[in-house]
C-alpha cells in the first residue's frame, strides 16, 4: 500500500506565551480572531485514539503546532512527527494566527507523503475506515458538487475567501472544458440527489462555488506545489496576513484545483456528519455514542463560557465510552 499521511494542526489557546504573542499582533478591523477559534475542547486525545483504532494503516501523523504540545502526548510515538510552524513555514510569514498560511504551506513539511489527509482538530473518526475512503486509483476522493456562495454575517470573512478561491479558479479554467473533460466525475451517481445541483448549474458560464462537506480532505502534495508555481504571488500576499482577512484564499483552492484537473475520484457526500454546538448538541452526543457515522465534525459556534464547559464535559464523556483505551500516542 502506498504511504498515506495524516496532517492535523492544533493551537492551545490557553498557553500564556501564545496569548502574549497573539495580543502583541492584535487584530484590526477586517480580520477574524474570534475567541471560539482558539478555545480548547480538551478532546484531542480522542482524535489520536480514533486514528489508531479506526485507521491503523496510516503512515505518519504530522502534528502541526505553534510550539506547544499537550502534556499527555508522547513525543516519541513511532508514527508521530511534531512540526512547529517555524519548521516549514517561511519566516517572512511568521508569527501567524491565520489558519490559511498554516494550511497553504503544508507541502513544505519535510518528509510529508505525496498522499495526505488533512484533518481539522474538530474532525474525528468514529468507525473503521479503509485507505480507499480517502484515495482511489492513486487519486484523492472528493465530492465535486457545485453550489452558490452565501453569507449571513458581514463580519465573517469566510464567504469572501471562498469568492477569492473561485476567482482564481475561473481565471485559469473554462467551465465547459472542465466538465467535458471530466464528465463522468462531474455527474457521478455517488453524489445522490446532490447531483441535481451540478445539473442546475450548467447554464452558468463560470464556476460559482463548491459544496464543502466538513470531512477530512485528501490531497496530493504535488497539487500544492503546482498552485504555488501558478499563483505564487497571490499566495505570498495571503500568507503575509497574520489573521484571517477578506483578501485571503484558503486550502479549498487546492481542492478546487484537483476538481479542475480531474485529479480526484468521486466520493459520496454522506461519508460523515457535521453539527454545530449550541444548535445541535444532542445530535453530536448521539452520533458519538452510537458511532452513527465514520467521521464527525464538531463545529464550535461560540456561546457562553458556561455553555461551552458543559458541552465540553458531555463530549468528553461520550468519547470516553467508545474510545476508553489509551493509544500509543499517549504517554504511559
Amino acid at each position: 500500500m502506498e504511504k498515506i499521511d495524516f496532517v492535523i494542526p492544533w493551537v492551545d489557546g490557553s498557553d500564556p506565551a501564545w496569548r502574549e504573542e497573539f495580543q502583541r499582533y492584535s487584530p484590526t478591523k477586517g480580520t477574524d480572531a474570534g475567541e471560539n477559534r482558539y478555545r480548547d475542547w480538551n478532546n484531542l486525545r480522542y482524535w489520536f485514539r480514533g486514528v489508531e483504532k479506526f485507521a491503523p494503516w496510516v503512515n505518519t501523523v504530522w502534528f502541526v503546532t505553534w510550539g506547544h504540545v499537550p502534556q499527555w502526548l508522547d513525543r516519541n510515538a513511532p508514527k508521530l512527527r511534531i512540526v512547529r510552524h517555524e519548521d516549514y513555514i517561511p519566516s517572512k510569514y511568521l508569527p501567524t494566527f491565520n489558519c490559511n498560511p498554516i494550511e497553504l504551506n503544508f507541502h513544505r513539511i519535510p518528509g510529508l507523503a505525496e498522499k495526505f489527509v488533512y484533518f481539522n482538530d474538530d474532525m474525528f473518526l468514529l468507525r473503521p475506515v479503509e485507505p480507499e475512503i480517502f484515495f482511489k486509483n492513486g487519486l484523492p476522493r472528493d465530492c465535486c458538487i457545485e453550489t452558490a456562495i452565501a453569507q449571513d454575517d458581514i463580519r465573517n470573512p469566510f464567504a469572501h475567501i471562498l469568492l477569492n478561491d473561485m476567482a482564481l479558479v475561473n481565471m485559469h479554467y473554462k467551465k465547459r472544458k472542465v466538465i467535458k473533460k471530466n464528465f463522468r466525475k462531474w455527474f457521478h451517481p455517488s453524489y445522490g440527489n446532490m447531483l441535481l445541483r451540478n445539473i442546475l448549474m450548467i447554464p452558468y458560464q463560470e464556476f460559482s462555488g463548491f459544496k464543502y462537506t466538513h470531512v477530512p480532505s485528501a490531497f496530493l502534495k504535488s497539487t500544492f506545489e503546482e498552485v504555488w508555481k501558478r499563483e505564487g504571488e497571490v499566495l505570498d500576499e495571503v500568507c503575509r496576513n497574520r489573521f484571517r482577512s477578506v483578501f485571503d484564499v484558503n486550502q479549498y483552492l487546492m481542492k478546487y484545483w484537483q476538481y479542475m484537473e480531474g485529479t480526484y475520484e468521486p466520493q459520496s457526500p454522506k461519508i460523515g456528519r457535521f453539527y454545530k454546538t449550541g444548535l445541535e448538541d444532542q445530535k453530536i452526543l448521539e452520533t458519538i455514542a452510537g458511532q452513527k457515522a465514520a467521521m464527525l465534525c464538531i463545529n464550535d459556534e461560540g456561546g457562553s463560557q458556561e455553555e461551552f464547559l458543559k458541552m465540553r464535559e458531555a463530549v468528553i464523556e461520550a468519547f470516553q465510552k467508545i474510545l476508553p483505551e489509551r493509544s500509543s500516542f499517549e504517554q504511559k
